[in-house]
């Protein structure tokens, strides 16, 4: 009989106020010098203000690393690690969205591995080249949507191939998540919806996502009861603390779940993002729905269990429905084409998607000519 391994290891601090304990849990790790990643939007809302004052309070020396994009390039890796080294620093405070914690964790891994990235690639096996013991990071999130704080893996363009590459090593996982409400609160409605699709993305994905996981499985179906219930809430008001914590659980949760696998969405989502910059939730807000569709025909109870959490019916199609008008209730837009792929993109995405590992996890296999088939139903 083959054996399963289930493992969810992370030290999790939660509650509205709740990145103030930021220098305590850090205390536990470093003892001097941390490298605070994080964004200038982040930087400019004010959110790193507690974070830095929380780690002075315990005599720890933080210097602030900024300069970074939505879908971290390798280059700007590399910067952060020489603004890592040049710091003299123990480990990392990552504060931010997807990105942020994803720089943090590739920078302590470059910090101790040489080799090309596309050498890290996880399809290849590339976490036999990274440590089992890494530079701690502490993660904080400000969005609600890739749950990367309680993940074992961090996705870059790699610039040899201008394809998104995933980086995946069990060391790579953060020491603690701090999930603070608060810190989510300054979200514009547009990202929040955005991140929360993500969110619902990974929690679906893993559902029905081949293999046997029962934890992941059980973690999923939660995960998307909390947004099915919070997500309109925290769009329609961002103060609404009570839905932004309930978002950050679901975040987290979708991260966990997602241990099982995820499908073809991912696989169409990224190289949106590393060839058009299209918004990773948005990408895939706008891919899963055809995506569902796609996959019904192989899980079909289990599509019709996550489309009554949605509000959608037990017919064929009832859960892409319900998808779909979840995004246009939230002000979403309704197609590809509304973020400027036009038919000529497709082939070259299509040819990308079929590289991506994501779709390994996907209940129904996919060809360059399904993916293909995925956009167009997209546009």
């Amino acid at each position: 009989m083959a054996f399963t391994v289930w493992s969810y290891p992370t030290r999790i601090v939660f509650g509205a106020g709740s990145a103030a304990q930021c220098g305590a849990e850090v205390k536990n790790f470093i003892t001097g010098r941390v490298l605070l990643v994080t964004d200038k939007g982040v930087v400019q809302a004010g959110l790193t203000r507690p974070v830095e004052a929380s780690l002075a309070e315990h005599a720890i020396t933080s210097r602030v690393f900024s300069e970074l994009s939505s879908n971290p390039t390798e280059a700007e890796v590399e910067a952060g690690v020489a603004a890592y080294r040049d710091a003299g620093a123990e480990g990392i405070v990552a504060v931010g969205g997807g990105a942020a914690m994803d720089v943090a964790k590739l920078i302590v891994v470059r910090s101790k591995v040489d080799r090309p990235f596309e050498e890290l690639d996880d399809n290849l096996g590339g976490d036999r080249f990274i440590p089992k013991q890494l530079p701690p990071v502490i993660a904080i999130p400000t969005t609600a949507g890739t749950g990367s704080e309680i993940g074992r893996a961090a996705v870059l363009t790699v610039a040899s191939t201008g394809s998104k590459t995933v980086v995946f090593a069990p060391s790579m996982l953060p020491k603690v998540a701090i999930l603070d409400p608060e810190m989510t609160v300054p979200l514009p409605a547009g990202p929040t919806a955005a991140t929360g699709f993500d969110a619902l993305t990974h929690c679906l994905e893993a559902y029905l996502a081949k293999g046997d996981h029962p934890l992941a499985d059980g973690i999923a179906l939660a995960g998307l009861e909390i947004i099915a219930r919070d997500l309109p809430r925290v769009v329609a008001n961002g103060r609404d603390l009570e839905a932004r914590g309930g978002m950050l659980k679901a975040a987290m949760m979708g991260a966990a779940a997602f241990q099982k696998g995820l499908g073809a969405c991912h696989s169409l989502s990224h190289p949106l993002s590393a060839e058009l910059n299209v918004h990773h939730g948005l990408a895939n807000a706008l891919c899963l729905p055809a995506v569902v569709d796609f996959n019904e025909q192989v899980v079909p109870e289990r599509v019709k269990r996550v489309s009554a959490i949605f509000g959608g019916s037990a017919d064929s199609g009832g859960c892409a429905q319900a998808l779909r008008q979840l995004r246009s209730s939230l002000g979403m837009v309704s197609g590809l084409s509304n973020v400027g792929v036009t038919r000529d993109h497709l082939p070259r995405l299509a040819e990308l998607a079929v590289k991506d590992g994501c779709h390994g996890g996907n209940p129904r296999p996919c060809s360059e000519k399904d993916f293909l088939a995925l956009y167009t139903a997209s546009l």
